[in-house]
This record gives C-alpha cells, structure tokens and sequence, in this order.
C-alpha cells in the first residue's frame, strides 16, 4: 500500500489524514496498520521517529470510528508523550468529532480528569501510575476497553512499571485487541507479550540498536573540569534548537540557570517539574522562544520537535539504551541532525556499554582509564577528538565525524549579551 488513501479506512479518517498530510505511509505504518485492521494483536520494534505513533494511532480511530461498541487505552510512560499521542489522536479523530477522550497523567488536576471520567471518554491516553490511581476510585473505568495500546513499553518496564501494568490489565475487556510497541526487544518484553497478545504478528523495521543514518555523531574526550567550557564553544559554533542531557534533576536546573547567564537562553525540564510547568516550557520550546532545553531522561522518549538541530549529552545515560533515545530527538522525519557526546574518563564502562549496543557484532570495547593522563584520550570509533586535540586545531572546523555535515541554516537565535 503506497498511500493511506490505499487502505480499508473510515472516509472521515482519510479526510482528516489527508488535511493532516499523512500522505505516504512510514515502513512500520504501512506493516503494522493493515494486520491491526484486520484484527490482528501486533508486536513491533522500530526506532525512535519512525511514526509509530500513526502506527497504532490510525487503526484505534479507525476501530472507534467504525464501531460505536469499540473503546481504546494507550498507555505510555511519560506524561509528554501521553499528552502528545492524545494531540495526535484528537486531531485524527476530527474537530467535529463527538467521541470522547480522557488524558490521564500526573502532575494534572485529579478533578478536571474525574470530569472526563464522567463523559464515558472512549479513548483513554494516560500513564501506568495515574490510571491506577482513578481505578482505586472507579474500578469500571476500563471495563469496556476492547482495543489496547502500549507503547515505548520497554522504558514502562524500565521505569517499575512492571506491577502497575499488571493491575491495570485485570480491570480490561477480556476479548481485546492489543498493540505493544517497544524500541527494544528483551527478554521481559517477550514475556509480557507472551502473557498479554494472542499469536501476534512480529514486525521490525530497522534494527533496535540502529540511530538515524542522517544523524552525524560526534564524540570529544576529556577531563570532567574541561566539560563547560567546551560546551560553551559547542554552543558559539552551531546553530539552531540543542537538547543538552543532564544526569540530574538539580544539574539540569543549575546548568539552564549557568546558560542563561551566559547569554545563551535556556530551561530546564525535569520530574519534579509540575505538570503545567512542564507542558508551558515545551510549549515556549516548541515556538523557539528560547534556544536550549536542558533536560534529563524524561525527555528522551515522546519529545518530537521537528527543528531541533542538535542534541548534546553532557552526562552519558546511566542506560545504554537511552543513548539511541536521547539522540533520536534530533533528525525527525528525515532531516539531518547532529550528536555531540562529552566522554569523561569515569565514563568508560558507559561509553564501552553504548559503542557495544551500536555494534553488536564488535568485540566489547576496553574500559577507559580511571583518570586522565597528559593528553585527553584517542579519537572514539565516531572520529571525534579530544578537547585538547581540537584545541590545537583551530584553523579546522568542528571536530571529523562520521556522517556528512548538515547544512547550514540561518538561525533564529541570537547570542544575547551576558547578564
């Protein structure tokens, strides 16, 4: 099926994809949509920003559209990427639309979720830990769900979401259909699959492990006291949106504070942010009012911002897996987008377990030395070089990396002056 106009849709559903310029189908739509629409339950594996999201999201509003007993829950586990799938669903289903919705996430007010409860909502959007809690309250909520989405539920798993899920799954409509969407493929995926789906139909698209090809990957070593200011240079050389990972809460707060007052406008975001707080600084990011999110590893799934240019991780993640996360939030869509990753000496053994998931069929790489001696490091199988290596070359651009270079745009942001 080369088209979404091709498919066994709803003609309000086309409509509405074809406004939305959902023209020609990703490789996982156009695998997964026809088996879910025909009945089948689904497991797929499929990297960040391949569209996943239309994967499940089309045949749901197509099953509610066509049958006014269906009902559907997704669950996800972040609060942004709840709220982001719900935004997609809602504008699938139409402006005119009378089917009801619920988005239930924490950090949102209990009783504005009690008053969608109560609209008997056919689509429900929310995380593992918020929809316990209302089914302490009303264990009906789900009872007549029949159509059934999870999706990253890998980092569901990886979070503790393990319990929750399995509570949440005894209050579901015993005939349902389920669709289970992960980026990785362990084994406590497979035996969630084996306990959830009935014979399901194994789809993937790309290996797991694999980043974009349009996304240029490079990596400085050094000392950890080198870090910022070459963050700084990073900053002054490229343009356009950064992510820039932190490893906690309070560093992301304190290095947002340290950027802008460097003159380079920043925010943080992070869990102990409340949720309208939270949904105001990505909504100010999605507008580009400021130039650098500052952000730990909630946003490394379900943040989907087309312009951003440029992704930075200053800490490495404390799971390798999220590396392939945190990089994927650049390059959506099919643009280009660069990875500039800070490697520390007492990052060895994260950096060794991140190179291993890029190339599985590689011998495990060496850990890297407790301390820094003389000259920072060899160049990483990236190209990339050490700070002090790229010091002394500054007639050169930035630092070789695998990959073409971007091209460059003019940027929107400009250097303010130091506060």
């Amino acid at each position: 099926m080369n088209t979404f106009q091709d498919m066994a849709l709803p003609e309000a559903l086309r409509h509405t994809l074809e406004h939305m310029q959902f023209n020609e189908p990703t490789p996982i739509q156009a695998k997964a949509i026809p088996l879910a629409l025909a009945g089948k339950d689904v497991l797929g594996t499929a990297q960040t920003g391949t569209g996943k999201t239309g994967a499940f999201g089309v045949p749901l509003v197509a099953a509610v559209l066509s049958n006014p007993e269906r009902c559907a829950l997704v669950m996800t586990p972040t609060r942004e990427l709840a709220a982001q799938v719900m935004v997609q669903i809602q504008a699938m289903l139409g402006k005119k639309s009378r089917i009801n919705t619920a988005l239930l996430i924490g950090g949102d007010s209990m009783s504005k979720q009690l008053q969608q409860i109560s609209k008997k909502p056919r689509i429900i959007v929310g995380t593992p830990g918020r929809i316990n809690d209302h089914l302490k309250r009303n264990g009906s909520i789900l009872s007549k769900v029949n159509f059934l989405v999870l999706d990253e539920t890998d980092r569901m798993l990886d979070m503790g979401f393990s319990v929750q899920i399995d509570a949440i799954m005894k209050h579901m409509h015993q005939q349902q259909q389920t669709l289970l969407f992960s980026a990785t493929l362990p084994k406590n995926i497979e035996r969630m699959a084996d306990k959830y789906l009935t014979n399901p139909e194994r789809i993937s698209v790309t290996p797991t492990s694999k980043p974009a090809d349009n996304i240029k990957q490079t990596t400085l070593k050094m000392s950890h006291t080198e870090k910022y200011e070459q963050l700084l240079q990073a900053l002054q050389e490229r343009e356009g949106s950064v992510v820039l990972f932190m490893k906690t809460k309070h560093s992301a707060d304190r290095m947002a504070t340290k950027l802008d007052k460097a003159g380079f406008s920043a925010r943080a975001i992070h869990g102990d942010l409340r949720q309208n707080k939270r949904d105001r600084v990505v909504a100010a990011y999605r507008k580009e009012s400021f130039r650098v999110l500052v952000a730990t590893d909630i946003a490394a799934r379900g943040l989907d911002i087309p312009h951003i240019r440029h992704v930075i991780n200053y800490d490495m993640p404390q799971v390798a897996e999220d590396y392939i996360h945190r990089i994927g939030r650049t390059a959506r869509a099919g643009a280009e987008g660069e990875a500039l990753n800070f490697v520390c000496p007492a990052d060895g053994a994260k950096w060794a377990a991140i190179q291993q998931i890029l190339n599985p069929d590689s011998k495990p790489a060496k850990k890297a030395p407790a301390k820094s001696k003389g000259k920072q490091g060899k160049p990483s199988k990236f190209k990339g070089k050490s700070a002090t290596h790229k010091r002394k070359e500054k007639a050169k651009p930035a630092a070789q990396s695998q990959g073409g270079k971007p091209p460059k745009k003019k940027s929107k942001f400009k250097k303010r002056k130091a506060a």
